[in-house]
C-alpha cells in the first residue's frame, strides 16, 4: 500500500516541487501525496483521511502555526503518524522545541531533498514496525480471548454438582486450579449403573492448549468406556489402546480410576502411572491405595493393566489429586510433599469431602505464600456418608 504523506506549507511551490521530485514513486504506487496551505487546512485532511502516515509541515504559517498543529496531532494519539516539521535554518528554537514535542525529524529550508528522502524512508521503517507491533498484539489480544474462552469451556465441562441424587449416600467434592489459561488435569465421576459409579483423577503430561486438548479427548474416552461397566483395569486398556493410536504429540495421562458400589462400599482400581491416593479413616488414620505399577495411558499400546481393591466404610474419604499439590513449591524451591499433606489430612477426620478438598487448597496456597503456581492443582475427594 501506498505511503501517505500530508504536505502542510504556505509556499505554494512546494507541492510542485514534491510532485516532480517525488514523480516515479508516486507512478509506481509507493507514495501518495495531499497538500494543504496552514494548520487548518491540515487538520481538515486528516480528518477526511485518517490513514495518513507521515505529516510534513512549516513551523511559520498563518491561522495556525506548525507547533500547533503537531500538538493537535498529538492528540489523535495515532503513534504510528510520523511528523517531520520544516522551517528555516535559523530557526533552530522552534525547531527544537518541536521535538522535543514529539515530531520524528526536521529540514531546514531550502530543503535538501535528497535529505528529506532519508528522513521519510527512516519514518517508513518507523510506521512499518508501529504496524507490525500493533498488528502482534492484536493477534496476542485474540489468542488471549481464545484461552480465556477455551478456560471457560474447560471449568465449564468438569463437573460442578457435587449432589448426586441417584447416589444420596455419596459425599463428594472437587476442584481444579490451572497453572496456565488452561491445564491438563482433569478429575470426573459418573453412574454406571444403579449402585455403581466411576471415578477419574488424571494428570496429562504438559501444559497449556495441548494439555487441555489431549485432557478434553481423554476425558472423554475413560467416561464413555467406563460406562459400560467394565473392570476398571480393562477401561484403562481400552482407553490406552484408543490414546496411542491418535497420539502424535507422543503426550501421556497418569491416571487413577476407580468403581465404588455405593451399597457395599466395595472399591475396584487401577493406577495409570499416577501417584499413590490415599484413604482417610474415621479415627485420622490414612492408607495408600496401592498404585501396583501400571504405566501412563498413551505411551504404548496393547499393555495389561492390573486392578486392585478396597473397601470404603461410612465416614471414610478417598482422597484423589495430582502431583501440583505435593511438588507446589515456595519462594526457596522448597516443596510442599507427602508429609505435610498426610499430616494436614490426618486433622480432618470426620470432615466432609468438601472440607476435605478446601483444606488441602488451604495448605497449598499458605505454602507456597504467593509463590507463582508452577503446575496444576486438581483435588478430588469421595467418601461415604
Amino acid at each position: 500500500m501506498a505511503i501517505k504523506i500530508l504536505s502542510v506549507d504556505d509556499e505554494m511551490d512546494l507541492e510542485l516541487l514534491f510532485t516532480q521530485y517525488f514523480r516515479r514513486k508516486i507512478r509506481k504506487g509507493e507514495y501518495e501525496f495531499f497538500f494543504a496551505h496552514n494548520g487548518l487546512e491540515a487538520l481538515q485532511v486528516l480528518l477526511a483521511h485518517q490513514d495518513i502516515d507521515i505529516v510534513l509541515s512549516d513551523i511559520n504559517m498563518p491561522e495556525m502555526d506548525g507547533l500547533t498543529l503537531l500538538a493537535k496531532i498529538n492528540e489523535m494519539r495515532n503513534p504510528a503518524r510520523k511528523c517531520i516539521m520544516v522551517s528555516a535554518y535559523g530557526d533552530m528554537g522552534n525547531i527544537r522545541q518541536a521535538m522535543n514535542n514529539g515530531a520524528f525529524d526536521f529540514a531546514t529550508k531550502p530543503i535538501d531533498l535528497d535529505d528529506l528522502q532519508r528522513s521519510i524512508d527512516n519514518a517508513v521503517a518507523q510506521i512499518e514496525y508501529i504496524h507490525q507491533s500493533q498488528k502482534e498484539h492484536k493477534t496476542l489480544e485474540d489468542l488471549q480471548g481464545d484461552l480465556k474462552a477455551a478456560r471457560e469451556i474447560q471449568h465449564a465441562i468438569l463437573p460442578k454438582n457435587f449432589n448426586m441424587n441417584r447416589f444420596p449416600d455419596m459425599d463428594i467434592h472437587a476442584s481444579m486450579e490451572a497453572a496456565k489459561d488452561v491445564g491438563g488435569d482433569f478429575y470426573d465421576f459418573f453412574p454406571i449403573d444403579d449402585t455403581r459409579m466411576g471415578f477419574v483423577m488424571a494428570d496429562v503430561s504438559g501444559k497449556g492448549v495441548p494439555a487441555a486438548m489431549m485432557m478434553a479427548v481423554g476425558r472423554t474416552m475413560i467416561k464413555a468406556i467406563g460406562s459400560r461397566g467394565i473392570a476398571s483395569c480393562e477401561c484403562m486398556k481400552t482407553v490406552n489402546n484408543l490414546l496411542c493410536k491418535e497420539n502424535t504429540d507422543y503426550m501421556f495421562i497418569t491416571t487413577f480410576y476407580g468403581i465404588i458400589d455405593t451399597v457395599t462400599g466395595e472399591v475396584d482400581y487401577t493406577n495409570a502411572g499416577h501417584n499413590p491416593q490415599y484413604v482417610l479413616h474415621t479415627d485420622g488414620s490414612l492408607s495408600v491405595l496401592n498404585p501396583i505399577g501400571n504405566i501412563a495411558l498413551g505411551i504404548m499400546e496393547d499393555m495389561d493393566y492390573k486392578s486392585s481393591s478396597t473397601v470404603l466404610k461410612p465416614g471414610e474419604h478417598i482422597v484423589m489429586f495430582t502431583d501440583g499439590v505435593t511438588e507446589a513449591e515456595n519462594s526457596d524451591y522448597d516443596q510442599l510433599g507427602e508429609e505435610k499433606l498426610e499430616a494436614c489430612l490426618k486433622t480432618m477426620a470426620g470432615a466432609g469431602s468438601k472440607e476435605i478438598v478446601e483444606s488441602v487448597n488451604g495448605l497449598v496456597k499458605d505454602f507456597a505464600n504467593g509463590n507463582p503456581q508452577n503446575d496444576d492443582v486438581t483435588i478430588l475427594v469421595i467418601g461415604r456418608k
